[in-house]
């Protein structure tokens, strides 16, 4: 391992800087801002891709790590000045009741996700879960006041600040800004790299990996490694069967999931490069749910050879997200490892 401790300030930047589906641009900048040094080229693509380039060799290799963190968009302001909105990703809405929010329009308004108070709730309502349709924002502020400052279209990021807790950290949106992170270290730390290396920065993943069929499509990679968070349910009452993976377990190389199956030579050749450098991991096989992986694999027609490099992850898509330190120090560990040895991949 290069580093002992991550970078908690760059971290806790990225994790609660704004970032919803389609207005990645906040974000974005300050990804540019810490990788512009050790990439040779940058450029963002009409969709809001950022594709950094690190010249090397012939053979195309693309990482993609999705900007972007499920969030809600304005739909609505009704005359008492509550806001109606609707979800960019999937969220189950027991998360969102009483949390804070922030909407972002020509100015930042802080908010607090509102719903049915249980003391007015009967029995047969207290019984069942709330519907996002049943949930409003409330900003203390007027019909008048909201209109000023806010418009239907735009973007409400969760409000959460990043915590470390034992030997984890703890934050909205490390789905999936840690993997960012995780990217942008491994490009600082890689000392050179003998393939055309594309660190892509993607975005609009969680409404359906938009973004990296996009950058996949005008790349053509040959190889593709995806870096994403993946379930932890190592929770009292799971079998071993059903945690998927474990915190402090080590950083996870995707086999499978519910999107994609992965290329099983470079599953072996990922999981070999952590074993010589003595890097702690685990296989990941995720039955449910996908990721850009399988963008990067099938969804641009030419198809690549594919992995994901993958965070355990508690609690996901919820505002405390909880993954492990040392997974976190792997995962840069591997990702800097794979952008040095990839060139040595025979397929």
């Amino acid at each position: 391992m290069t580093e002992k401790q991550p970078d908690f300030d760059l971290l806790k930047a990225i994790c609660e800087t704004p970032g919803a589906p389609g207005f990645e641009k906040p974000v974005r900048e300050l990804v540019i801002k810490e990788i512009e040094p050790y990439v040779d080229e940058i450029r963002v693509d009409g969709m809001g891709n950022l594709i950094a380039r690190k010249k090397g060799g012939e053979r195309k290799v693309m990482a993609a790590a999705h900007l972007d963190e499920i969030a809600l968009i304005v739909t609505g302001i009704d005359k008492n000045g509550f806001v109606r909105f609707h979800t960019l990703g999937g969220f189950d809405a027991k998360s969102l009741l009483n949390q804070r929010v922030v909407l972002h329009g020509s100015e930042d308004v802080p908010g607090i996700i509102g719903g049915k108070a249980p003391h007015t709730q009967s029995d047969e309502e207290k019984k069942k879960s709330p519907k996002t349709t049943d949930l409003f924002i409330d900003c203390g502020l007027s019909e008048e006041e909201m209109n000023k400052r806010v418009d239907i279209g735009s973007p409400i990021t969760r409000d959460q600040q990043l915590k470390l807790i034992g030997g984890n950290i703890s934050c909205k949106s490390l789905d999936n800004r840690i993997s960012v992170y995780i990217l942008i270290e491994a490009l600082k730390q890689a000392k050179s790299t003998n393939v055309d290396f594309y660190a892509v920065f993607t975005v609009q993943e969680e409404v359906g990996l938009r973004g990296a069929r996009v950058a996949a499509h005008a790349i053509q990679p040959e190889i593709g490694i995806a870096l994403d968070v993946t379930l932890a349910n190592d929770l009292p009452g799971a079998d071993t069967h059903q945690k998927i993976s474990v915190l402090g377990g080590g950083t996870a190389v995707k086999v499978m999931d519910g999107s994609v199956i992965c290329t099983p030579a470079l599953v072996k050749f990922a999981a070999e490069l952590a074993e010589k450098n003595e890097i702690k991991f685990q296989r990941e096989i995720l039955t449910a749910g996908g990721t850009d992986t399988a963008a990067l694999q099938y969804l641009t027609g030419a198809g690549a050879q594919v992995t994901c490099i993958s965070t355990p992850t508690r609690y996901l898509h919820t505002t405390v997200e909880t993954c492990n330190t040392e997974d976190v120090l792997g995962g840069i560990a591997l990702m800097k490892a794979i952008i040095e040895q990839i060139h040595t991949y025979k397929g």
